[in-house]
C-alpha cells in the first residue's frame, strides 16, 4: 500500500459524511477511482527514478475521484502524501524537507513567487536528489496553500513553462498553466532524466482520463 492510499483511507475514516462528487452513484474501483469494469490498477508498476515527490494535499482533494496525484505513487516509490493545514505544518513533512538526501523544490508558476526564488532548472551539481513538492488541489485551493504556508516559503520555486494546454478534460482549466498533477509530475520526471517513469506516468494519466470520460458518456 503506497503513501497516497494510506492517506486516502485515513481521510475517509475521519470523514463524517460521504464525499459526493460528479458520478457519485457510479460503482468505482476504490484504488484508481475508474468505474469498476474499466479498472486500470493492473497497469500500475513502479519504475526506476532518481527523484521523489511530496504531495501536499487539500483535505477535499484526497477524496476527489478526479484527483490524478494518486498515480504518481503508482510509478515513483519515493512518493509521500500529506494533508495541508493552514494552522501548522505536518511534522513528518518538515522532517522530509530537512532530510539531507533531498533537495526540495516547490513546483508552482513563477509569477506567484519572488523572482529570486524562481528556477527553471534542477541543481544537478550536488549529491542530493530532487524532491518535488506539489500543492495538490483545485487551482483556487493550490493558490491558497501557496500563500498560506510559511514553512514552504524558503524553498526554491521550480517553474515549468507549458508549451501546450493541458489535455485533462475532467476539470475546467481556463489557463494554459493549469495542468493536472500527474501531467506536471510526468514533465518533472522527464526533466530529471527518468524517461521510462515519465512515459509510464503520462500513459497512466491518459488511460485514466479516457476511461473516466468514456464512463461519463456511457
Amino acid at each position: 500500500m503506497n503513501r497516497f492510499t494510506q492517506l486516502y483511507q485515513q481521510r475517509k475514516a475521519q470523514s463524517t459524511t460521504e464525499f459526493v462528487g460528479r458520478g457519485a452513484r457510479r460503482a468505482r474501483c476504490p484504488v484508481c477511482q475508474v468505474r469498476q469494469d474499466a479498472c486500470i490498477c493492473a497497469s500500475a508498476k513502479l519504475q526506476p527514478s532518481g527523484c521523489g515527490f511530496a504531495l501536499v494535499m487539500h483535505t477535499k482533494e484526497v477524496l476527489r475521484p478526479s484527483n490524478t496525484g494518486r498515480f504518481i505513487a503508482d510509478i515513483v516509490a519515493d512518493t509521500h502524501a500529506f494533508i495541508w493545514s493552514r494552522q501548522e505544518a505536518d511534522e513528518a513533512l518538515l522532517a522530509l524537507l530537512n532530510d539531507p538526501q533531498w533537495q526540495p523544490y516547490l513546483v508552482f508558476p513563477a509569477h506567484f513567487a519572488e523572482p529570486e526564488r524562481v528556477t527553471e532548472t534542477l541543481h544537478h551539481g550536488t549529491t542530493k536528489k530532487p524532491l518535488f513538492v506539489m500543492l495538490d488541489g483545485s487551482w483556487r485551493e493550490a493558490r491558497k496553500m501557496f500563500h498560506q504556508s510559511p514553512w514552504l516559503s524558503s524553498l526554491p520555486v521550480l517553474a515549468l513553462r507549458p508549451d501546450q494546454a493541458s489535455s485533462y478534460g475532467l476539470r475546467s482549466s481556463p489557463l494554459k498553466e493549469q495542468w493536472a498533477t500527474a501531467e506536471v509530475a510526468a514533465r518533472l520526471l522527464a526533466m530529471n532524466g527518468d524517461t521510462l517513469a515519465a512515459q509510464s506516468l503520462q500513459q497512466r494519466f491518459e488511460d485514466f482520463t479516457q476511461a473516466t470520460l468514456a464512463g461519463r458518456c456511457h
